[in-house]
C-alpha cells in the first residue's frame, strides 16, 4: 500500500467517525429535548388548554342548554335530570338557571370574574339578563361563581346566591369530590326558591372547620406552585442546552 492510499485511508476514517459522532451527538440532542418537552408540558399545562370566556360555546336565552360539563364531573343520567328540572322551572317560572363546569382557567382570571364575563357574553342586554342564573365551578381549585339576573334578585338575594355558591355547591366537594351531588343540590335549592316554595338551605357540612381550610387552594398557593413550575422549566432548558454542549466536547475532546 502506497503511502497515498494510507493517507487516503486515514482520511476516510477520521471522516466516517466523525460522522458517527455527528449522528450520536445529534440523537442525544433529539431526544434530550423531546424528553424535556414533556416533562414540561406535564407540569405546565400550554396556555392553550387554558377555558376561556372567548372559547366557550355560546348559549341563547330560551335555549335548552343547562349544563355544559366543560370539566367532565357530572354522570348523564344526573345531567338529564338535573335539564328537566331546569327546563321545568323555566316553564312555571321564567327563570333560567344554568351550570358550568371548567378547569384550567386563564392566569389571572376567577371563577368569579369568568362567571360575569360569561353570563355578559351570553346575555348581552338588561332584559335578556334579568332571568338568568349562571352558576360556574372550576374543578381544579373547587371554587364556584354565580351571577343572578335582576329579574331574580328578590328571590334569590344575594345572601342566599352567595351560599348556594359556596355552601350548597361546595359542601359536597368538600366531604370528598361528590359533583353529582352537589348540583343536584344546588338545582333543588334554586328550584325550590325561584318557585317560591322558600329557601331550604345549605346542607350541614359534615367535616370539621380544620378540613374545610384544608380543602381549596388559596391564591397565594397556586400562585406559588404555578412560581415552583415556572422554575422547574427554566432548569430544564438550561440544561436542554448544557447537556448536549458537555456531549459534544467529550466526543472531540
Amino acid at each position: 500500500m502506497t503511502i497515498q492510499s494510507r493517507f487516503f485511508q486515514q482520511d476516510g476514517g477520521d471522516c466516517v467517525s466523525r460522522t458517527l459522532r455527528d449522528r450520536l451527538l445529534g440523537h442525544i440532542q433529539v431526544r434530550l429535548l423531546a424528553i424535556l418537552g414533556a416533562i414540561a408540558l406535564w407540569l405546565c399545562p400550554s396556555p392553550a388548554l387554558a377555558v376561556s370566556v372567548y372559547n366557550m360555546p355560546f348559549v341563547s336565552p330560551g335555549e335548552n342548554t343547562w349544563i355544559l360539563d366543560e370539566g367532565n364531573t357530572i354522570s348523564r343520567i344526573n345531567e338529564i335530570q338535573i335539564g328537566n328540572a331546569l327546563e321545568e322551572l323555566r316553564n312555571q317560572t321564567g327563570a333560567e338557571v344554568r351550570f358550568v363546569t371548567v378547569r384550567h382557567i386563564d392566569y389571572g382570571e376567577t371563577i368569579q370574574s369568568f362567571t360575569e364575563k360569561l353570563f355578559e357574553k351570553w346575555f348581552s342586554t338588561p332584559e335578556e339578563q334579568a332571568n338568568q342564573v349562571l352558576i360556574s365551578l372550576d374543578v381544579v381549585t373547587n371554587n364556584a361563581g354565580i351571577r343572578v339576573g335582576s329579574g331574580l334578585s328578590d328571590e334569590l338575594t344575594p345572601e342566599i346566591a352567595e351560599s348556594v355558591a359556596q355552601e350548597t355547591v361546595l359542601y359536597p366537594l368538600i366531604e370528598g369530590d361528590k359533583y353529582n351531588e352537589a348540583f343536584i343540590d344546588a338545582k333543588d335549592r334554586l328550584v325550590a326558591v325561584l318557585s317560591g316554595q322558600g329557601d331550604p338551605g345549605a346542607p350541614e357540612l359534615k367535616v370539621k372547620e380544620v378540613q374545610v381550610e384544608g380543602t381549596f387552594a388559596t391564591a397565594e398557593e397556586t400562585a406559588e406552585k404555578r412560581s415552583d413550575a415556572t422554575t422547574f422549566v427554566i432548569v430544564l432548558l438550561i440544561a436542554a442546552t448544557v447537556i448536549p454542549m458537555v456531549t459534544y466536547y467529550a466526543l472531540y475532546s
